[in-house]
């Protein structure tokens, strides 16, 4: 039987210029909000932190309290 991936987050590792899925799923949290990202909507992360964003803002307002 499949399984579906909807409403499972993925765990994904991050890269330079994308990421590698571990473990399917459908959406990421962001790591400074909690809000649900759609993997098709994922743009901001940090490949450091290993970390999820959810804006443009949020991704900024964490690399700068590095």
């Amino acid at each position: 039987m499949l399984m579906s991936n909807s409403d499972r987050p993925a765990r994904l590792h991050f890269m330079a210029n994308g990421f590698r899925v571990l473990a399917p799923g459908d959406h990421v949290v962001c790591a400074v909000s909690g809000a649900r990202i759609a993997l098709d909507d994922l743009r901001y992360w940090s490949v450091a932190r290993q970390e999820a964003y959810a804006s443009a803002q949020i991704a900024t307002e964490a690399m700068a309290s590095e």
